[in-house]
């Protein structure tokens, strides 16, 4: 599965490079703002929605605008909303948050009463509001007016007073909260909250200074709502008596018409992507960072020193780690991790309030190191493998070639039993042919009978090449691939080598003669690491070739064993030429002359048949008439040798002792 690390060095380093440096370089610049966000918010999609119950949420809604005749374009009467603050101390409320910025004077009767309600009810808190020209990095003269203040009798009878402005990312985001306002002394409107509430949640809290990661609850609905109208009218069923008891509550604009004079006071939250959900207004984000701050469930993100070791550590891991594998494997290994990561991080957000920019790992880091991995290796074990192709092509088959070059474990020593048609051939006469030539044109005409013999003949029926002997080509079929119609295979090698067009050496044509036998031998590499030979031993082996010898006796070209003629029987014109003990082998073997593919096999039948009965009277030692069978063989074809060859054999055999009553016909050769 993954291979020593030595030989792919720079691969590892690249991987190293490019899968760490990548990841610190979107972890630490602008580049990665957007996959860390995404980072942020996707937990928030599996988590399910959280319903806190310490605050209730009261909306100056559309709907609240049409049931109580209030204008878009007009501040809210304050008597409608001193009326709403009698209800709530009458209720009990824990303290009330107007997210509004009281900072005109409206009626004299209806601002001292809803500044009376706010001394009556004692723990309320309002809005001031900031300049978002000076935020934006321009000096306060540049801004103008940078501080807007509630009106002073409202000041004076509030408990405390809160910035409203947010300070939201592109897109209108809001996924940090600052508890002050940036170079300023005036805390925010959950700040505020969250110390008169909790006195013990005091300014020297380090988070006062330090912007905090917003957990939201879920969209809107997950805080407790209702709208003005309903919480100021009479035994309205929705809000009974006490509903907002020991409740902290805030108050604030939600307004889906675009008729109001200001710019909706609404932000961009992890949930955005819910249709109905896009927007979540100012006031609910206040009411959510409060409850981060007493609840102390706030996001907390690693120290910025463990989230660069993490990434550089994971960079490491999957940079060197897939490069070590085949590529199949690096992907596999890749692809594995991916959600154990997607839920530790899940796992340290809903458990610890903990987040991590996992993206950057799983959707970058991993994705580049698997494709450096998958590339290299691939690229890799394609010039090894041209490199292995080029050398053994030297002197192996392509076919062999490849299969060596897919599996290098064939080149370690090993073989295995395997059924063959083993093919070997000779040159007749090639010594004499070849006497007295220059030794290059030589060459050069063996190279090119070489070529033709293999390309045309034994690679065009799939054969293995094993060796070249001399003038001779020792070759199989079978293997290392399985084939099986192996036996034809390679008898139609041998009849192509009969089909080739003649080569002339000196003069003289050069006939190949080729001898095939199948039968199970010892395939595989013999030799050492180092050096090997890919081919076959056992006695089938020396069979084949001891056909291919007989062919100088027989005056044949093409001689194939029983066990071949039995594979090739209905498919080529084999001619039965009798039993033969060899040299080496006790046993006596059917011997077939190669002829012909069926097609032709008319053109050949009366040779054959007056053969065949010529071949039956002597091996019933009819002598006589055996003689006159052959002589008749020889009227068809008058060279033909294995007709001359048996009337050889009669004249000796007249010659010798008695022949034993159990002889069938059998001829012996003392030579190879």
């Amino acid at each position: 599965m993954c291979r020593g690390a030595w030989a792919k060095a720079p691969g590892l380093l690249g991987g190293v490079v490019l899968s760490a440096g990548l990841g610190i370089i979107l972890l630490t610049t602008s580049l990665g703002h957007d996959i860390q966000a995404a980072s942020y918010d996707l937990p928030f999609a599996w988590r399910p929605t959280v319903y806190p119950n310490e605050v209730a949420m009261v909306y100056l809604d559309d709907a609240s605008y049409e049931q109580l005749h209030q204008k878009y374009t007009e501040p809210w009467s304050r008597a409608i909303l001193a009326k709403l603050l009698k209800r709530l101390t009458a209720d009990g409320a824990g303290a009330v948050v107007f997210d509004i910025v009281f900072s005109d004077a409206l009626d004299p009767v209806t601002d001292q009463q809803f500044a009376d309600a706010m001394s009556e009810n004692g723990k309320v808190i309002i809005a001031c509001d900031w300049s978002i020209a000076y935020y934006a990095g321009r000096s306060a003269e540049q801004a103008g007016s940078k501080f807007t203040p509630p009106l002073q009798l409202f000041n004076e009878h509030a408990v405390d007073i809160g910035a409203s402005a947010l300070f939201p990312e592109e897109g209108e985001y809001i996924r940090q909260y600052k508890p002050t306002i940036p170079n300023e002394q005036t805390n925010t409107l959950a700040w505020s909250t969250a110390l008169l509430v909790r006195p013990s949640f005091n300014e020297s809290n380090s988070l006062r200074d330090t912007p905090f990661w917003m957990n939201y609850y879920g969209p809107e609905y997950a805080l407790p709502l209702v709208s003005l109208y309903k919480a100021v009218a009479e035994n309205d069923p929705n809000v009974p008596a006490g509903f907002f008891r020991n409740k902290v509550v805030f108050v604030g604009a939600k307004l889906q018409t675009r008729l109001a004079p200001y710019r909706k006071d609404e932000y961009s939250t992890p949930f955005s992507y819910l249709p109905d959900d896009k927007w979540m207004p100012g006031v609910a984000i206040h009411a959510t960072a409060f409850l981060n701050l007493i609840r102390g469930d706030y996001l907390r993100e690693f120290p910025w020193w463990v989230n660069r070791v993490l990434i550089i550590a994971f960079g490491i891991l999957f940079g060197v780690g897939l490069v070590l594998c085949r590529p199949l494997w690096a992907v596999v290994f890749g692809l594995l991790p991916i959600l154990p990561i997607a839920y530790a991080d899940y796992y340290a957000f809903d458990r610890y309030h903990y987040w991590f920019p996992w993206l950057i790992v799983v959707a970058v880091q991993i994705p580049v190191a698997i494709v450096w991995a998958v590339t290299y290796n691939s690229v890799r074990l394609h010039v090894e493998k041209r490199l292995i192709e080029q050398s053994l092509a030297l002197y192996l088959s392509p076919k062999l070639v490849k299969k060596f070059a897919a599996n290098p474990q064939l080149m370690k020593p090993g073989a295995k039993k395997q059924l063959l048609t083993i093919l070997f051939t000779d040159i007749a006469d090639f010594s004499a042919i070849a006497e007295g030539m220059d030794s290059d044109e030589l060459a050069r005409l063996m190279n090119a009978y070489f070529q033709s013999a293999v390309q045309n003949c034994i690679h065009a029926t799939d054969g293995t090449v094993v060796k070249y002997l001399g003038d001779g080509i020792f070759s199989f079929w079978n293997a290392p691939d399985p084939q099986a119609d192996h036996a034809y295979r390679a008898c139609e090698a041998a009849l192509r080598f009969c089909a080739l067009s003649a080569q002339r050496i000196n003069g003289r044509e050069l006939i190949t003669r080729l001898g095939l036998h199948t039968g199970v031998a010892n395939v595989g590499n013999f030799g050492s690491d180092q050096r090997f030979d890919y081919t076959g031993i056992g006695e089938n082996i020396n069979l084949a070739a001891r056909m291919e010898g007989l062919n100088k006796y027989l005056g044949t070209r093409v001689l194939l064993t029983g066990e071949t003629q039995k594979e090739v029987a209905s498919r080529l014109v084999t001619r039965y030429l009798g039993l033969f003990r060899l040299k080496g082998f006790e046993k006596a073997v059917a011997v077939y002359e190669l002829t012909a593919f069926l097609e032709k096999e008319a053109e050949s039948r009366p040779l054959r048949e007056r053969f065949a009965a010529a071949l039956e009277k002597f091996a019933k030692q009819d002598f006589a008439g055996a003689e006159a069978a052959f002589r008749r063989v020889q009227e068809i074809s008058p060279q033909d040798g294995p007709a001359q060859f048996y009337l050889e054999q009669i004249q000796e055999l007249r010659a010798a002792a008695a022949l034993p009553p159990e002889w069938n016909g059998a001829i012996t050769l003392k030579d190879k």
